[in-house]
């Protein structure tokens, strides 16, 4: 009601006595084209499996909010040994992509200072601050378009990149922890959104021209 286009939602539970009310809310949201953007977790599961909350799934049809990104935690893998952080959630259905969330050098609540900080909850942001950098710039895109731009512009790592199953040593692929194989990337995105027509559901990846 206030006018936000990006939310930003750096909480989680296992469960929700109430989520009809909270699928009321997300369908608000909706209806006003708001992006909502929300941390998948520290647990190391496959929430595919294991029930996480809010997410974007109708508690009535099980259909899927069209305005809704759900974040998995990516990490330094010449620091960590993997692309993705040990303690982050994923799943191949329920986690939409991946962004930074390990050693976010960030400021401390309460504290008047800065420090390392690492979660699901630091990698949110940094896909919340992409959504709103493309918002701010091509505002008559709405928010399903900025959700299918941030998606489609990931970049896709190949196996020379290791990548391990959060809290294990198993060795997988991006696509197989979360819906669109990839790590958002904000440079791939607002170039994305440039070449985007609205009247399009989905961004269309302009062709390279011929050298």
């Amino acid at each position: 009601d206030h006018g936000a286009k990006v939310i930003n939602m750096s909480f989680g539970k296992g469960y929700s006595p109430e989520k009809k009310w909270v699928d009321s809310a997300i369908q608000y949201a909706a209806a006003h084209d708001v992006l909502l953007l929300h941390a998948a977790g520290n647990d190391s599961k496959n929430i595919d499996e294991n029930e996480n909350y809010p997410n974007p799934f109708s508690f009535y049809t099980g259909k899927r909010a069209e305005n809704f990104i759900t974040v998995g935690a990516s990490s330094d893998p010449k620091i960590s040994g993997s692309l993705t952080a040990s303690f982050s959630n994923y799943g191949k259905n329920t986690v939409d992509v991946f962004a930074p969330g390990d050693k976010i050098y960030a400021t401390v609540p309460t504290k008047n200072q800065y420090a390392n900080l690492q979660g699901t909850s630091m990698a949110t942001p940094v896909v919340a601050g992409i959504a709103a950098l493309i918002r701010s710039y091509y505002p008559e895109l709405t928010a399903v378009q900025v959700k299918a731009i941030i998606e489609q512009s990931a970049i896709v790592y190949d196996e020379t990149v290791t990548i391990f199953i959060p809290g294990t040593k198993e060795k997988t692929s991006l696509k197989e922890l979360c819906k669109t194989g990839g790590l958002v990337n904000a440079f791939a995105a607002v170039k994305l959104a440039d070449n985007f027509k609205t009247t399009d559901k989905k961004p269309a990846i302009p062709k390279k021209k011929k050298k």
